[in-house]
């Protein structure tokens, strides 16, 4: 089955405008290669104001992926999450920084 066909994921993420300053980024360039369809949630730059990433996982802190019911935090646990799932198109360990 192709990734694109598999449940939508949201992607709780901070503002920064780029893919290639942050572990969010790096969370989006992995889906993104894993052919998933991604929905981005901006969230707030204040930690305090971050109501919905703190319902999902008990802390306030992102990027959050959601995968069905699932949600994943920290961009580490997220990409290892990706390769676990055995999508072969995702780029090998040393190419995502």
């Amino acid at each position: 089955m192709a990734a694109s066909s598999a449940e939508p994921v949201v992607l709780f993420r901070c503002r920064t405008p780029t893919n290639r300053l942050c572990g969010c980024g790096r969370v989006a360039r992995a889906l993104g290669g894993a052919g998933y369809e991604v929905e981005e949630r901006r969230v707030p730059w204040r930690r305090a104001e971050r109501d919905e990433v703190d319902a999902l996982t008990g802390q306030q802190i992102v990027p959050v992926a959601v995968f069905g019911r699932e949600a994943i935090c920290d961009s580490r646990r997220i990409v290892e999450h990706l390769r676990w799932r055995g999508r072969d198109r995702l780029p090998p360990r040393s190419a995502v920084p």
